[in-house]
């Protein structure tokens, strides 16, 4: 069975879906990062849960320790990561409460580190991300929406912006010509690095508002939260029963 390990976003905290939880440390290139174990209710098998922006929601999208994170993850032998976001949407067909199963992406980060080749000792490498997200781990999931009755977008292009500002209209409307459908501030390099290691990633959005431009008010942090505490428990529901799946045995082509 394959370790699964699950990166947290915002109003996604804590694993309360896991058993026999147990806080793991772990030193990294880039500093010590803090995890939590636990186990599915009723299965054998160990889960990894982060917590994307830390206790209390400290941490803003660009200083994340992504590096950090995903070498934990990776040291902690998870194979496959799913991951949670909160996000804007630029199309009028995923709306506020749509979870979508995101399968490209457009990169305008601008600051932080994104891989962990920088040459020295590592060298360097290129590495291809036409698929970026796991298309079996993601077909897994949505069958397990099916199961469950909760509706789920297949596929969807990812707009990772900087932040901790939210985006004008006008780059909003510059995001939709070129295929954005929906924004958010964390999915870029987090993804990225998990291919550079051969790990599976998918990316769980949940739409908690229209993007600048699009909404009928300006964007706040607060309308964010409120949404995920509105539709987050379908999110956790399928975290739930959907980590059992991926940690079953089959083949993708995410392995380098």
């Amino acid at each position: 069975m394959a370790i699964v390990g699950v990166i947290g976003g915002t109003g996604v905290y804590d694993p309360a879906w896991l058993s026999n939880l147990q806080e793991v440390e772990v030193a990294t290139p880039y500093g010590r990062v803090v995890a939590l174990q636990g186990e599915l209710s009723g299965q054998t098998g160990r889960v990894y849960f982060l917590n994307r922006h830390g206790a209390g929601h400290a941490l803003p999208p660009h200083r994340v320790n992504y590096r950090g994170n995903i070498w934990a993850l990776h040291a902690l032998g998870v194979k496959r990561i799913i991951a949670t976001a909160a996000v804007g949407s630029l199309n009028t067909a995923m709306p506020p409460g749509s979870m979508v199963l995101v399968d490209q992406f457009l990169d305008f980060t601008k600051s932080r580190p994104a891989t962990f080749f920088d040459g020295g000792d590592e060298g360097v490498r290129h590495t291809d991300m036409t698929d970026p997200y796991c298309d079996a781990s993601r077909a897994r999931l949505l069958a397990v929406a099916h199961e469950l009755g909760l509706p789920v977008v297949m596929g969807g292009v990812y707009v990772a912006t900087e932040g901790p500002r939210f985006e004008s209209a006008q780059e909003i409307r510059a995001y939709r010509i070129l295929g954005g459908d929906v924004v958010g501030m964390t999915g870029v390099p987090e993804v990225v690095l998990a291919r550079e290691l051969g790990l599976c990633y998918i990316s769980l959005a949940l739409v908690t508002n229209f993007a600048a431009g699009l909404s009928p008010h300006p964007l706040t942090h607060e309308e964010v939260l409120e949404v995920m505490a509105e539709h987050g428990q379908r999110v956790k529901a399928l975290l739930q029963a959907g980590l059992s799946r991926l940690g079953e045995s089959y083949s993708c082509a995410c392995q380098p």
